[in-house]
């Protein structure tokens, strides 16, 4: 996702999609698996966005296949953090919980991150909003791959039913709120969050904490086959947007990771706070993800009794 936002001129917004969602049937679903085939996947081109000055309104969609501007830190990271954009090597349950989303948009093949979150239905999936509808499209042939490592899927691939976005980014792709959901289809008689356990999730829990943000990049440096993450003191933009602001040198394909807030090392577990959402052409090395707030509630709440 960031800088994964590439240099092209734009910030996504929230993935709105309270009002009109994808939808397919558990038939349809069932099919999808068979179309993402390990070439396939490595070969999906990252969904990036980035914002530019005065062009906050104005969204464009990059899908990085040529060396991206990578995000680095703009600011020094607590000692007590691994440096931004390391692999993730602590296991724990956010190994199983996040993953790769793959889905076609406008003929070709792409990529972002999401992540399974504790829900009624056991099959919600929390991404982006751009890495569901985009352009005024909602995506399609769109699976959930946990724990995705480098063409294999070891728990599978779980195709959406229906995807989900926030009214204010299905309506404009207003940048504050790009958060989209997912709920996938049963796979084997088993419904997700059996099979890869959950993530809690918080909205409302205001700004200024130490987060941890994971993704799998796939723009350069990044090739998209392993769980990333960036650690340290977030901050409130202070700049155009209501959103999380991150030292973090994740590139494309990383929207729609998990943003945690309490997050244990030792567990791999954490309250989810945020997505990977953007970065600004003219602020490198930095993440920002949106607020989760009662309008991602009311999505989240919606998704999960789908």
């Amino acid at each position: 996702m960031r800088r994964h936002r590439t240099v092209a001129a734009v910030l996504l917004s929230v993935g709105a999609l309270l009002t009109g969602a994808l939808t397919t049937t558990s038939a349809q679903a069932a099919e999808k698996p068979a179309f993402w085939t390990a070439e396939r996947m490595r070969s999906a081109t990252p969904l990036d966005l980035e914002v530019a000055p005065g062009a906050l309104k104005t969204l464009k969609q990059v899908a990085r296949s040529s060396t991206p501007t990578t995000i680095s830190p703009t600011s020094v990271a607590p000692t007590a953090f691994p440096q931004p954009g390391g692999p993730w090597t602590g296991g724990g349950a956010v190994v199983k919980t996040s993953g790769r989303v793959f889905f076609t948009f406008q003929g070709r093949t792409a990529s972002c991150s999401g992540n399974a979150v504790t829900s009624q239905n056991q099959s919600t999936v929390i991404t982006a909003g751009h890495c569901v509808k985009y352009q005024g499209a909602w995506h399609t042939n769109w699976v959930f791959v946990p724990a995705y490592d480098n063409g294999s899927a070891p728990y599978g691939q779980w195709a959406a039913t229906k995807t989900l976005t926030t009214p204010q980014w299905e309506a404009s792709e207003d940048i504050n709120y790009d958060v989209g959901a997912a709920v996938v289809a049963p796979l084997n008689g088993q419904k997700l969050t059996s099979v890869t356990g959950a993530q809690g999730i918080q909205f409302n829990g205001g700004y200024n904490k130490p987060m941890y943000a994971f993704g799998f990049p796939a723009a350069s440096p990044y090739d998209g086959s392993k769980l990333i993450h960036c650690a340290g003191n977030s901050s409130k933009d202070f700049l155009f947007s209501q959103d999380h602001s991150l030292a973090c040198n994740m590139t494309g394909g990383s929207s729609g990771g998990p943003w945690f807030t309490g997050f244990s090392e030792a567990t791999g577990t954490g309250l989810q706070v945020s997505v990977n959402s953007f970065g600004y052409t003219f602020l490198p090395n930095r993440m920002f993800g949106p607020y989760f707030g009662n309008d991602a509630k009311a999505l989240y709440d919606r998704a999960q009794v789908s």
